[in-house]
């Protein structure tokens, strides 16, 4: 049993976030909070005018991930554990990439406040990848509202997260490097990934295996 009652993995798309969090669950036995995306009725229509539905999609994701906290909140009192597939905090991120002044503004307001009602996780696991790397793996799964994404925004996207978790203070954070590491399909990759989580620490770990 690890010393981590809520773990929180984050990355960019294509990191392989949800796949850690589902292997993580099994092998702790521990509750599941997966982030639905499919459900935007906005994402797709985003991914091909990102200026037109930013706002509209930015919203969704927002009230979605706060009523999905709200839920897991009260779950959380009676389970062991649990692992989820995103921070909400992270949403500021997608936030101040596609939003113009005027719609930051808005958003901030809405979201200052729903901030302050959300679980606080007590380790975050977030997996780094090059953006080569990060096209190649949404390529491979395929997802029908992924088609029109094209590297730029997954790039400037990566970019974005690398300086979010290079100032990220408010849990402790482990920084995984996946290039060339598949805790996927290699069980040994994922039993070295495993055997970091083993005691606590404070403020931030690097793990970057050959």
């Amino acid at each position: 049993m690890l010393p981590w009652h809520y773990i929180v993995v984050e990355g960019v798309i294509g990191a392989g976030k949800t796949s850690l969090t589902k292997l993580l669950a099994s092998r702790l036995d521990a509750q599941v909070n997966l982030e639905v995306v499919e459900e935007n009725p906005f994402l797709s229509k985003f991914y091909s005018d990102r200026s037109g539905y930013a706002f509209q999609t930015q919203i969704f994701f927002l009230l979605s991930r706060y009523r999905q906290q709200q839920s897991l909140k009260q779950r959380e009192l009676f389970s062991n554990a649990t692992v989820s597939d995103y921070l909400f905090a992270k949403d500021r991120i997608f936030a101040n990439l596609n939003l113009n002044d005027d719609e930051l503004t808005l958003y901030d307001q809405l979201a200052t406040i729903l901030e302050h009602q959300v679980l606080r996780p007590d380790l975050v696991i977030y997996l780094q990848a090059g953006t080569d790397v990060l096209m190649e793996r949404i390529g491979v799964r395929g997802r029908s509202f992924e088609r029109d994404m094209n590297r730029d925004y997954i790039d400037a996207l990566n970019s974005a997260y690398s300086y979010f978790f290079h100032h990220y203070r408010d849990t402790p954070l482990l920084v995984v490097n996946t290039n060339g590491f598949d805790f996927v399909n290699v069980p040994r990759d994922f039993d070295l990934l495993y055997a970091q989580l083993g005691e606590t620490f404070q403020g931030t770990r690097f793990f970057a295996p050959a």
